[in-house]
């Protein structure tokens, strides 16, 4: 990192010099532009019709843009960021609604707005060039272009004007840097192509050499040790401040702990991630009233969320906390699940099955307000809690008394003033539990049952009364990859917890994607639909190819469906795109998956991700998805490349894996000895169902689950022939009951050592059971 830093920044060097000479001798210009509909109107993403009233003229990512760029010999203005971003509404009301900032950039810019999750293609590769130049990142994100596509310059939010001290205001910068082009065209050029060249060469992931072999558990202690050092053990979480869920952590702490439960560093890792969750579901990250989690804290206790909602992290931290239940089986952690998947279902579903993106930060306070405020949609006056409660009372307690104490609100407002700079949550609350619901309860002579029912009563009056309340703006693109997340959560979370209504959303998630996302006759993704004006599911006016993370996503989340059902239709399907996604993402060279396509001549630059933020990399969610894919179907070939990514990825791996938490728990399967449940009967069955019930609530990462269908021309059986032995040998019927014998029945493997055959809930419980405490005795 710090050898690309340096090539940038000589590649800059006389871009940066030349322009703070520009912009000390530039001044704001001034004219006017009246309001019109520009070329993002007839786009589909949220975040472009946001700025479709911009008096800029703003075009979209695409052939038109280039061609004007060319033909008019402009610098191109790059703008991205998406619809939920409060930093891009800033700027947009600070300078893109600004008819004298957007006379300056028609004058002279072509400029180009892009949706960084309809293409995040565009967004990785320029997003690479800032935070090389820059040492940090962030939307929105703005970037100044050569008409040949090259960065020459950029950064992120920028104030409307000099305000800060050493920042130049974007007007300034504009002029600056139009001046600059116009003066000195060739070596604006020449340092772009220098940034090009510099990008191309240090982008580039190293093969693994032949004697490479991918490092071992290792790789898990060291990780156990980072995240240690980095934890913050008064609230959970691994900072101070800001604070995000980082759900691929807590996912490898449990991972590591129910793969060596007798070892102290494991102990300390499920102890840390435990707590974390629990602090988190009572923080005001979790929204106590509404329901699911806000993006990220703006403090170290939870308290101040950034409050939009995105789809993704609801979708992993229904993993997280359906790992802590299984850990602990405290139900604690299970109402959680429960809560994240109401407000899905509630507020992120489409009618034809699909999931929403997010909803937004902003909103404002009331019906005739003019202005947006952050949190505006989720905060209580202390007054206003006490008036919407006025009346209920519990064994002669007054209810909002209650509620004010256990969720922490007075009348100056809980909020820390240092937490909130434009004063938008002055005398406002956000709801935050300090004690249990025991404390309260002892706190007010009450039995816990009791505070439990007036509590859960007063949270439904006050979801109530904020449904009253102007809504924030909900992104309503369905992208595959984020469908593929929630998909695989929801259906994780039908079969864990018994719930059928979850088993039925799964299948209307699945089939929304299917019809809509699935080219049939390709065997391709799209990247993303859309809501339209009358609730129907549009492609848009140009569909988007999808992405590697579109299929490595879903091909996860048809292997949770398979295990959640054992319809072999989705293991299937999960094959077909794989092979799809080898083909088109795989780098035949060195290994790994790039993020795009090699058939899009405006991506400069063919990335791979190297971290596990705040969705895990691509190559990460691939490379556990081939070990499960090549160890389900005995494929040789697709454990072989899930050894590559690897061994690709081995050094960072070796030195840095707190980078790669999820690869890392990838790492520890595949070094780890894996156990295989074979269950032969039919998959319909209500014994068969009894018995999937048993494995999934004994949970073991490393377990391979494999079904032996009656059917001889069952679809499984083709890709693994080895099953053919555990096909039941007496006809069976989906009528079939529980007490019959032959109904179904269970085989558990361990070192390559078969089980008798089980067909009674209990004997496989317990033999389950018996093969979990021998691998962690050996320890």
């Amino acid at each position: 990192m710090h050898a690309l830093v340096h090539h940038f920044r000589r590649a800059l060097s006389a871009t940066t010099d030349h322009l703070a000479m520009a912009t000390a001798a530039a001044s704001t210009s001034s004219g006017s532009s009246s309001e019109k509909f520009n070329r993002l109107a007839t786009e589909k993403s949220p975040y472009l019709l946001q700025h479709a009233t911009n008096p800029v003229d703003w075009y979209p990512w695409g052939e038109e843009a280039f061609k004007a760029a060319v033909e008019q010999n402009k610098l191109i203005f790059l703008s991205v960021g998406y619809s939920t971003c409060h930093w891009c509404h800033v700027m947009e009301r600070e300078s893109f609604e600004n008819p004298q900032v957007a006379q300056i950039m028609n004058k002279y810019f072509i400029n180009i707005k892009v949706d960084r999750e309809e293409r995040p293609d565009v967004d990785k590769v320029y997003m690479t060039f800032v935070t090389s130049m820059s040492g940090s990142g962030g939307w929105p994100m703005s970037v100044w272009l050569t008409p040949d596509l090259h960065p020459v310059y950029g950064g992120t939010y920028f104030p409307p004007n000099n305000r800060y001290f050493g920042r130049p205001g974007f007007s300034t910068l504009l002029e600056a840097l139009a001046k600059q082009w116009v003066s000195d065209e060739a070596k604006v050029r020449k340092s772009g192509t220098e940034i090009v060249s510099v990008l191309q060469k240090t982008a580039a992931l190293n093969g693994p050499s032949e004697d490479d072999t991918p490092p071992g558990g290792e790789v898990a202690v060291k990780c156990v040790a980072q995240l240690a050092r980095s934890y913050e053990p008064e609230y959970g979480g691994f900072s101070d401040s800001p604070k995000f869920p980082q759900p691929s952590n807590l996912n490898f702490l449990f991972a590591y702990y129910l793969l060596h439960p007798n070892v102290d560093d494991a102990k300390t890792g499920r102890d840390m991630a435990l707590h974390t969750l629990a602090m988190m579901a009572r923080g005001g990250i979790h929204d106590h009233v509404s329901q699911g989690f806000a993006r990220y804290s703006t403090d170290k206790r939870w308290h101040v969320p950034h409050f939009e909602k995105m789809l993704y992290d609801q979708a992993q931290l229904v993993h997280s906390y359906l790992d802590a239940y299984l850990v602990t089986h405290e139900q604690q952690y299970a109402d959680v699940v429960r809560d994240v998947l109401q407000y899905v279902m509630r507020d992120l579903s489409h009618e034809s099955g699909g999931f929403y993106s997010a909803e937004d930060a902003d909103s404002l306070p009331s019906a005739d307000s003019s202005e947006k405020k952050e949190g505006a949609f989720c905060v209580w006056t202390h007054e206003e809690v006490h008036r919407l409660l006025e009346g209920m009372t519990v064994e002669q307690v007054s209810v909002a008394d209650l509620f004010c104490h256990h969720y922490s609100v007075v009348v100056a407002g809980n909020v820390d003033p240092y937490k909130d700079p434009h004063d938008e949550l002055k005398n406002q609350n956000v709801l935050i539990e300090h004690g249990s619901v025991e404390e309260t309860a002892e706190e007010f002579s009450l039995t816990a049952a009791a505070v439990r029912d007036a509590l859960s009563a007063a949270r439904q009056k006050l979801h109530e009364h904020r449904f009253t309340r102007p809504r924030p703006h909900l992104d309503d693109k369905m992208l595959t990859a984020w469908n593929g997340m929630m998909l695989s959560a929801v259906s994780r979370a039908a079969v864990v917890l018994s719930e059928p209504r979850y088993a039925e959303r799964a299948a209307a998630a699945v089939a929304f994607i299917m019809k809509y996302l699935f080219v049939a006759s390709s065997g391709r993704l799209y990247r993303a639909a859309y809501r339209g004006d009358n609730s129907e599911v549009t492609l848009g006016p140009h569909p988007t190819e999808g992405f590697c993370d579109d299929y490595a996503w879903m091909i996860r989340a048809l292997l949770t469906l398979y295990e959640g059902t054992l319809d072999q239709t989705h293991l299937v399907r999960a094959v077909e795109l794989q092979q799809v996604q080898d083909e088109l993402f795989w780098d035949n060279e060195d290994g790994g998956y790039f993020l795009t396509q090699a058939n899009d001549p405006s991506i400069l630059v063919r990335l791979k991700d190297d971290q596990d933020g705040a969705e895990p990399a691509v190559n990460s969610v691939s490379a556990g998805n081939l070990l499960r894919l090549g160890r389900l179907l005995d494929q040789q070939e697709m454990l072989k490349k899930c050894n590559t990514i690897l061994r690709v990825y081995g050094e960072r791996l070796s030195k840095i894996p707190i980078a790669l938490p999820e690869m890392a728990t990838v790492m520890l399967m595949h070094s780890e000895p894996t156990s295989q449940v074979i269950l032969s009967g039919c998959p319909e069955g209500p014994h068969m169902k009894e018995l999937l019930q048993v494995v999934h609530n004994a949970p073991h990462p490393n377990r391979i689950l494999l079904v032996a269908p009656p059917d001889e021309d069952a679809l499984l059986y083709r890709h693994n022939p080895n099953l053919l032995k555990y096909k039941s040998k007496t006809p069976v019927t989906e009528a079939a009951g529980a007490g019959d014998d032959d109904a179904a029945k269970a085989y558990v493997c361990c070192n390559f050592v078969c089980s008798l055959p089980m067909s009674k809930p209990d004997q496989l419980r317990d033999n389950l059971d018996k093969a979990f405490d021998t691998a962690a005795a050996a320890e």
